[in-house]
């Protein structure tokens, strides 16, 4: 068992979900890390760490300012404070001594040329948009990796017709859904669960009752939420 007390805090980020209507239902600008930096060789939302530029009196307006930012920085996106929805909250399991507590924001693509993107060389290497349901699907291909806070995001998103409905979603909630990840290894790979799942307090992934949990071994990832 990982001693907690001995770990550094969870680092402040935030990332942004631009969204757009394509063909295949709704699309998401997704970028592809290098390899050299967190998270290296995955693709992502546009975001990154909280910087001492982004800081404000509360945490969702530091974290507003610093999605804003980093679109800027890694795909040359100019999006308003007031034009991201708050989608979720993520803090990692305390299984790795550098991890990020994230706010995930949702964005129409603003006005302008339709997807003109511009990834910064840098700490972004390649941007695609794709539908949800494609990169859900290239990832259980093999052709892409995603960290499961994406995945899971992804997997909402492919519910909706349109980035208006999304948005709407999003813009409805009291609270925003927070995922507190709990972590276990199991045969074939390992399970995240969050509150409300009745392994969630012991970690074990075995105990009968209700399911808000994530799957992810050889025969593929599987989202259960009762």
């Amino acid at each position: 068992m990982t001693d907690t007390a001995q770990l550094p805090p969870a680092i402040p980020a935030a990332t942004v979900v631009v969204v757009r209507d394509g063909p295949e239902g709704v699309e998401t600008l997704m970028l592809r890390r290098n390899s050299k930096v967190a998270f290296g060789g995955m693709w992502a939302f546009p975001g990154g760490k909280v910087d001492p530029v982004d800081h404000a009196d509360d945490d969702e307006l530091t974290a507003r300012r610093c999605a804003v930012r980093e679109a800027a920085e890694e795909a040359d996106l100019v999006l308003g404070h007031d034009a991201l929805a708050p989608f979720a909250h993520w803090e990692p399991p305390p299984v790795i001594s550098r991890r990020f507590a994230t706010w995930f924001f949702l964005a129409q693509l603003p006005p302008g040329p339709d997807g003109d993107v511009l990834v910064d060389g840098g700490e972004i290497d390649e941007h695609r948009w794709l539908s949800a349901r494609r990169v859900l699907e290239e990832r259980d291909a093999g052709t892409i990796e995603l960290a499961p806070p994406t995945w899971v995001t992804l997997h909402d998103l492919s519910s909706f017709d349109s980035g208006r409905d999304a948005m709407a979603w999003a813009a409805g909630h009291v609270e925003i859904p927070r995922y507190v990840t709990h972590w276990r290894e199991v045969d074939g790979g390992a399970v995240a669960m969050w509150h409300g799942d009745a392994g969630y307090e012991s970690s074990d992934p075995f105990v009968a009752g209700p399911r808000h949990r994530l799957w992810m071994t050889g025969a593929g990832w599987r989202l259960e939420r009762t």
